[in-house]
């Protein structure tokens, strides 16, 4: 028999560090104080992330967070590029959820054209965005779960992983950024035994997930080192602009696929897992129960998926047909055209939204009504999680801080972008 260890009861008022949120000072009359780098290299950080502890004994009285060893200008390059071409780099903004980036970039695209979707690609776009939030969570968890000293479990998630790399290059050839998701709709039609081998997974993954379960959840160690850990109440989450699994882990009842429902996340029913504590352990399970969730809608878009066309039929900004560049002339000129100078965006700016693994993933647009985007910003949720470290780090140890950043599910080319 486990007996879990007496959960820490969420704190009153507000833990965030004044006068700067984002840093934990040391306090003036500590002494002995040893400041200790953590990272960029290092495995526990789940990227270049460099870290800087000071220590009094074993706990850690303060720490800044130092980012920017990973910056490639994304957003810069794709206002270099057009519109066409840009689609490429917002996966490897978050490789880890590479198909819910490119889908914020083509929803606001789509959004200046006020081009409509085929239902056939939207059903699909759902699917496989749930698709790339378990394969992002298998990665935390894995991960997470390894730092911790369960190293089995991170072959079993890599397990599931690969299950879900082969669907992806089953449609579009390659298992990571995939660049399936065009304006209008999908870069090719779904190839045949797509279903069938999509409905084995959707079979077996549940058991996967009982198994992680049986691994972790009751496990003696597991639950001393994530239970009444890195606690952050709710006002303290809303308060530094918290979301996805962090947020909900703090008692916030707050998902955009429900709230502001997009692509077919109105059309399929599922829940919305919400825990109140605030901890690494709440973190942990709202990430379980949203595997199990998204194999719920991935089990929906299987059954309603309907049928007709796979992208808008709009020649200036898709592609034609490939059959059709030996017989027609226009629709030769339609794709050297696309391919070589772009399709032109009307004048304008947007926002769109989406609920990526990480939280709210913001994409903001402006067009001067050229081929190339005149301004690209990312509203990156692992950044605005990577904020609330000096908050959950208080009264922390410093074997808990590896646990604590692990817990926020950074990704830290998003961070850095």
């Amino acid at each position: 028999m486990v007996i879990a260890p007496e959960r820490t009861r969420i704190y009153e008022g507000s833990r965030i560090p004044t006068p700067i949120p984002t840093v934990l000072q040391v306090p003036a009359e500590l002494e002995d104080v040893l400041t200790v780098n953590f990272g960029p290299n290092h495995p526990s950080t789940h990227g270049v992330l460099r870290l800087i502890v000071d220590l009094h004994g074993e706990d850690v009285v303060g720490l800044q967070a130092v980012i920017g060893y990973l910056h490639t200008g994304f957003e810069k390059n794709m206002e270099q590029k057009t519109w066409w071409k840009a689609i490429t780099y917002p996966e490897r903004i978050d490789y880890v959820s590479f198909q819910n980036n490119e889908l914020v970039f083509v929803l606001a695209i789509e959004k200046l054209l006020a081009l409509e979707t085929p239902p056939k690609a939207t059903w699909m776009r759902t699917l496989l965005c749930e698709l790339n939030r378990i394969h992002s969570h298998l990665i935390w968890l894995g991960t997470a779960a390894l730092e911790l000293g369960a190293i089995s479990m991170f072959w079993y998630a890599f397990r599931e992983r690969d299950l879900i790399l082969d669907l992806s290059e089953m449609v579009c050839g390659t298992r990571m950024h995939t660049r399936y998701f065009q304006a209008g709709g999908l870069a090719e039609d779904i190839p045949r035994g797509f279903f069938s081998e999509c409905r084995k997974f959707v079979d077996w993954m549940p058991k996967a997930i009982d198994e992680y379960e049986t691994i972790l959840s009751r496990n003696q160690i597991w639950l001393e080192r994530t239970r009444g850990i890195g606690l952050l109440s709710a006002d303290d989450a809303v308060a530094l602009g918290q979301s996805g699994p962090v947020l909900r882990a703090s008692g916030v009842d707050w998902d955009l696929r429900k709230a502001e429902p997009y692509i077919a996340y109105g059309d399929v029913e599922f829940d919305v897992p919400v825990y109140p504590n605030g901890d690494v352990y709440d973190r942990y399970r709202v990430h379980m129960d949203e595997m199990r969730q998204s194999v719920r809608i991935v089990e929906q878009c299987l059954e309603g998926m309907p049928g007709g066309p796979w992208i808008a039929d709009d020649r200036k900004v898709v592609l034609p047909p490939r059959h059709e560049l030996h017989t027609s002339m226009e629709s030769l000129i339609h794709h050297f055209k696309i391919v070589t100078e772009g399709y032109r965006v009307p004048e304008g700016e947007v926002y769109v939204t989406v609920e990526s693994p990480r939280g709210e993933l913001g994409c903001y647009v402006v067009s001067d009504g050229g081929p190339k985007p005149w301004r690209v910003k990312f509203r990156a949720p692992s950044f605005v999680a990577l904020e609330a470290t000096a908050t959950c780090m208080t009264d922390a140890l410093v074997a808990d801080m590896i646990a604590i950043v692990g817990s926020l599910d950074t990704v830290m080319g998003e961070v850095d972008r």
